[in-house]
């Protein structure tokens, strides 16, 4: 797939733990587990709208755009 999830970086830069973000966002820590690890298909915007206040992000600096090779 050609979009890259960066969330655990983001956290990481952050400090912020799983279950803070979790709790923060108001997201089941199940749900954003799978964020962070790409094991998803779709991401609701208002989960995203409510990562990247938490965090203080850009969309851009959670979601990463790889082509794939041809």
């Amino acid at each position: 797939m050609a979009i890259i999830l960066r969330l655990d970086r983001v956290m990481a830069d952050r400090k912020m733990s799983l279950n803070e973000l979790s709790e923060k966002v108001g997201v089941a820590n199940v749900n954003l587990s799978k964020l962070k690890t790409g094991k998803v298909s779709a991401v609701r915007f208002s989960t995203l709208d409510a990562i990247c206040r938490v965090l203080k992000c850009q969309p851009g600096d959670i979601l990463e755009y790889q082509p794939d090779e041809e």
